[in-house]
């Protein structure tokens, strides 16, 4: 019988086994995405870059897809700190962090310097194997700092950064950086509107008044019409609702749907529909824009709106760029007698409203899906099935 020390030694060489053999399926990984960015692999699929076809076929985030590329591009110029890697001695976490160094600009200030990379790939190899993993970030660093000693004047702007992730119930968060200037900027806007809404009895919290303040700024700018036009219209709200869930005084929890893609309920939409500064659009039963509200008039942003809001993306497999980078695309093209109307129209980006006037095809089936083919008639599937587990 196994004692209670045996078997939690048994547990944790599992796991030990089982981080490098991640490792090493990562490793594999990395060669084979980038072996498939070398051969322009991606524009089979009518994609432009792996980064997008990642995120698109394997479902994985910007941030993920972006840091698979470079690990592939590292491990070419640094060979063994792939051979570790390929080993399962090394993470994939690890192989990033030595991504600083052999950027292209400072792969190009090594040779100028006669930095013998060899050396350096030696060096990162050996602290990734036998040190921490804050080891190794150190020592990179150390590299950098001698690569470039002075370093460049900063652009403060550089560092400006602004991450928004939409929740389920379709809430907002994110987390921002800003220089000194533009963080000067932003609190000089949000005070001002937090001093101007201090109503007497006023229990909310500093964070509580920030957040009006901010929503508060965004209403002041999109009621102006000063903000840049988004294919040709100007930013507004917008809310797609079935007729019957609006004028039903119960209504649903859920039963609109945002432009942006959060639900909220009919009471909501109701509330915001009575605002004559935001757009209204009422789809019937069969899909078909009912009323299209105050604002609309001409036929072309009419069209557009409620192809906009039926799509909500490129419909391209394994696409979906915003609304805002895209066109309408006449599935039937417009010489050949296809009409001007929501039945015949996609939402396409304009790369691939390009590929489908190429060969490429897009098609909407009856329950509302799209679907693509490549110019030989093969199906652009997404996800990509995956194997079974042997």
């Amino acid at each position: 019988m196994c004692s209670k020390s045996s078997l939690g030694g048994d547990v944790l060489d599992d796991v030990a086994a089982l981080v490098a053999e991640r490792n090493r399926l990562d490793a594999l990984l990395a060669r084979r995405v980038h072996a498939a960015e070398l051969s322009q692999a991606p524009e089979r699929d009518g994609l432009r870059s792996m980064p997008s076809w990642l995120s698109g076929h394997c479902r994985l985030s910007a941030a993920e897809a972006a840091a698979l590329v470079r690990n592939g591009r590292t491990l070419e110029h640094l060979p063994a700190l792939a051979e570790a890697h390929d080993a399962g001695l090394v993470s994939a976490e690890q192989v990033a962090v030595a991504a600083r160094a052999v950027t292209p600009e400072r792969l190009a200030a090594a040779a100028a310097q006669g930095v013998d990379l060899a050396v350096i790939d030696a060096v990162f190899t050996g602290v990734a194997v036998e040190g921490r993993y804050a080891d190794l970030v150190r020592v990179v660093q150390h590299y950098l700092a001698d690569l470039d000693p002075d370093g460049p004047e900063p652009d403060p702007t550089e560092g400006r950064s602004l991450t928004l992730s939409q929740h389920a119930d379709g809430s907002l968060s994110g987390r921002f950086h800003l220089d000194a200037v533009g963080g000067e900027r932003v609190q000089a806007a949000l005070e001002a509107h937090v001093q101007a809404d201090r109503p007497a009895g006023d229990e909310r919290t500093r964070a509580l008044r920030l957040g009006d303040a901010f929503v508060q700024l965004a209403d002041n700018v999109l009621a102006a019409g000063s903000l840049p036009t988004l294919r040709g219209h100007k930013p507004q709200v917008a809310v797609v609702i079935d007729l019957e869930d609006l004028v039903d005084p119960a209504g649903a929890p859920s039963a609109g749907r945002m432009g942006f893609g959060a639900t909220i309920s009919a009471a909501r939409a109701r509330w915001l529909a009575c605002d004559g500064a935001v757009s209204r659009v009422v789809f019937g039963p069969d899909g078909a824009p009912l009323d299209l509200g105050r604002e609309q008039r001409l036929a072309g942003r009419y069209l557009r709106r409620a192809v906009e809001l039926r799509d909500r993306a490129c419909v391209f497999a394994g696409c979906g760029a915003p609304t805002w980078w895209c066109d309408v695309h006449h599935l039937i093209h417009w010489t050949d007698g296809g009409e001007t109307s929501l039945e015949n129209s996609a939402l396409l980006c304009e790369r691939h409203h390009g590929k489908v006037h190429h060969g490429f095809r897009v098609e909407r089936q009856p329950d509302g899906r799209w679907r693509t083919w490549r110019p030989d008639g093969t199906e652009i599937l997404v996800p990509t099935p995956l194997a079974p587990a042997a």
